[in-house]
């Protein structure tokens, strides 16, 4: 019956379909799908019963075939090239071949009568390996359960016989995982010539696919841009806590050569490149090897929203595992060296697992001299001796430093021009010194998490006297390498990172869930609806533990009284429900401020609320399936599902009205895995036996008492 329906959903999202062959969904059963290769007929298929992807081998390199093997949806209408470089000024195609008349399909037969272009790069041999990981990760915080990334890796080499490009080679690599419709596509240059290239833009995925939308009139702005495939890659930035808006390399475009689109002027968005706006405009020494962005292609097979969101989360689960780490911590406000103490032991009388000091705290981790490394070791082996982590919060962007250190603009030649109006640049020497007292902190105190505000968006440079890049095309590309390689040493040392921005897939573990600062100063009566809204939005393609919320303890962006929480054990149930929501939907909030219970009432319930959150840590950790969002006017709710515990779903309730509700609340258990019959059971109360309809959902029949909450166990 599952198969059936997951048939219909096929039939319903896409217009089209093909069972998988073994009747498995991916997001319940992935197992059966394991990444494969081969080669026949001088043909060369990447398959793992999810996504297939085919080359042709000769005369050149060419992907003829990308399917969605799920739905049986063909992405590709037309052979493009591999991907383009611009090299001092001049662009040459990668593979490809040529001479496809019509754009708009392409049948097997013409492939053969293709040639390949003049000038080209083209491909001289090709490997196989099996993937390896992005980078070295030590996790010493909870995870959950989580494994390495496997899959296969395909390399094509290529050379081109042009003299004044002897010497270079370019590598065209494509992962294919194990377990998801995921390839992950990236392109290298390598200069073993006596020479220095510069290396203008590297156009590192070039696709000619089906159009979403046909429209006789119409700006390509206007129209859907293709939905059967997810890209993302690891060049992102927009303080947008988005990746959709924070993306600096997807670009659809017009082909002019395909004549018999409907559009009227051929202006269907049906190409797709990616390449970073901007740079990488970067010199290529002898002996030296360029890395580009690495594009994540993720099939979609629905056009649900929930379905793509759990797809999405299911790729961050299994590319970049470090982001599943989830320590409880708190935000110390301190101004000594003893009220750190204290709230070391008050993490140790709550359940607390990591003590973060926050902005405003008297911890400076650019003092790197002798006594403030001593302080804060002693400070650091306090904490690890009560198993407390520790870490601390520092200020990269909105701040000047000197006009040789700042970040120049362009357009004035003077410091300014950035996000935030200032900032400095990380490849001056302020911003090298500033990368190198970060590693000189953790690696001497064993501090073990970083709160890094900033670099912010992209700031490019137009200095030409900074010693970590050479000029304006260069600046931004220099600049992120330079972040990415801190973001790899620190999660090598098993440093745990908070970063305001999408830099999930270089390294860091956790961005703000999405939320508008100044609302921490409203009642709290505001926040609470206010804070669900955020978690039920900015859960859709973050898992629980990628975000961060907020609650104020003392006072924050101003307010009155009615805004924060101190005196704690006065306003105790504004403090549970606000633990509760955050806890129950496996989001970690900051708690800011001096303190985390003030008397022993207040203690046992903040204890109370973390035991039963470590009780039940596996569960609040798996994806969120969207209920219904805070509106104020009736119930609202959450659940977690995951078809490989014992414990398949949660879901969390909310009553906000002042008045006593019965409702009866539609469970979907789809993604729990359960077929035929739930066990649900509220708090700590009896099971009682639901039998599941073959939408796969139950009929709970929900009395929440007024401003109250529940939560519901499925097994």
């Amino acid at each position: 019956m599952r198969g059936i329906f997951f048939l219909y959903l096929f039939f319903t999202a896409l217009g089209t379909c093909a069972q998988s062959p073994a009747g498995n969904d991916w997001l319940i059963d992935p197992q059966p799908y394991k990444a494969g290769v081969r080669t026949q007929e001088g043909e060369l298929t990447l398959d793992n019963g999810l996504v297939r992807r085919t080359f042709r081998l000769q005369p050149d390199v060419a992907c003829t075939g990308y399917v969605n093997v799920s739905t049986g949806q063909q992405l590709l209408r037309a052979v493009k090239p591999e991907a383009r470089i611009r090299i001092d000024g001049r662009e040459y195609n990668i593979g490809g071949l040529y001479g496809q008349k019509e754009q708009a399909y392409l049948k097997s037969e013409w492939i053969d009568h293709l040639k390949p272009g003049q000038n080209n790069f083209h491909m001289v041999r090709y490997s196989q390996e099996m993937i390896h990981p992005v980078q070295e990760w030590k996790s010493k915080f909870w995870s959950g359960r989580y494994l390495q990334p496997s899959g296969l890796r395909i390399v094509f080499y290529y050379r081109s016989e042009l003299h004044e490009l002897e010497g270079l080679e370019v590598m065209v690599a494509y992962e294919l995982y194990d377990h998801l419709p995921l390839i992950v596509k990236s392109l290298g240059i390598m200069n073993s010539s006596g020479r220095t290239f510069r290396i203008d833009r590297v156009v590192s995925e070039i696709l000619g696919m089906v159009e979403e939308q046909s429209a006789v009139v119409g700006k390509p702005e206007q129209m859907v841009k293709p939905l059967g495939i997810y890209f993302e890659t690891n060049y992102a930035f927009n303080n947008a806590m988005r990746y959709d808006l924070s993306d600096q390399t997807t670009h659809w475009k017009t082909d002019s050569v395909y004549t018999s689109q409907v559009n009227y002027n051929y202006e269907t968005p049906c190409l797709l490149e990616v390449y970073p706006d901007k740079g990488p405009g970067v010199g290529l020494a002898p002996g030296e090897k360029f890395e580009s962005v690495r594009t994540h292609e993720l099939l979609m097979d629905s056009y649900d929203r929930e379905r793509r969101g759990l797809a999405i989360r299911k790729m961050y689960r299994t590319i970049a595992p470090w982001t599943l780490a989830n320590p409880i911590f708190m935000h110390l406000v301190s101004k000594n060296d003893d009220e750190v103490k204290a709230a070391v032991d008050q993490c140790v009388a709550t359940g607390y697992e990591a003590l973060i000091l926050s902005f405003g705290s008297h911890c400076n981790t650019e003092d790197t001299s002798a006594a403030n490394i001593a302080r804060w070791t002693r400070l650091a082996d306090y904490a690890h001796s009560k198993k407390i982590f520790i870490g601390s919060y520092t200020l990269f962007s909105s701040r000047k430093i000197s006009p040789e250190d700042d970040v120049i603009d362009p357009a004035t030649g003077k410091p300014g021009g950035a996000f935030f109006g200032n900032a400095p640049c990380f490849g001056s020497k302020w911003g090298l010194g500033f990368r190198d007292k970060v590693k000189t902190f953790y690696r001497l105190t064993g501090f073990d998490i970083w709160e890094n505000d900033g670099p912010y968006p992209g700031d490019v440079c137009a200095s030409v006297s900074h010693p970590g890049h050479r000029g304006l095309e260069d600046s931004q590309w220099r600049q992120m390498e330079i972040q990415k390689e801190l973001y790899h040493w620190l999660n090598n040392m098993g440093v745990y990172i908070n970063a305001p921005d999408w830099y999930f897939l270089d390294g860091t573990h956790k961005i703000a869930l999405g939320y508008r600062e100044v609302n921490f100063s409203l009642p709290r009566e505001n926040q609470k609806i206010l804070n669900r809204q955020n978690i039920f939005d900015g859960t859709w393609e973050k898992t629980p533990s990628m975000g961060w919320g907020f609650v104020p303890l003392t006072a924050y962006h101003g307010g009155s009284e009615e805004a924060v929480l101190e005196p704690l054990n006065d306003h105790i149930s504004d403090y549970e429900n606000l633990m509760f929501q955050y806890y129950g939907a496996g989001v970690q909030a900051c708690y800011r401020g001096p303190r985390l219970y003030d008397t022993e009432t207040t203690r046992k319930m903040v204890s109370g609320v973390v035991t039963w959150y470590k009780k039940y840590r596996d569960i609040l950790n798996a994806d969120i399936i969207h209920l219904r969002r805070a509106d104020g006017r009736d119930w609202d709710g959450i659940m977690h599902a995951d078809p490989t515990l014992g414990t398949k779903g949660m879901v969390l309730l909310f009553n906000p009205l002042k008045e006593k509700i019965r409702r009866k609340v539609n469970i979907p258990l789809y993604y729990t895995g359960l077929t035929d019959v739930a066990r649900i059971r509220e708090k700590d109360g009896k099971s009682s036996v639901y039998r599941l309809d073959r939408s796969y959902s139950v009929a709970y029949e929900l009395i929440l008492e007024p401003e109250t909450y529940t939560w519901l166990v499925i097994e």
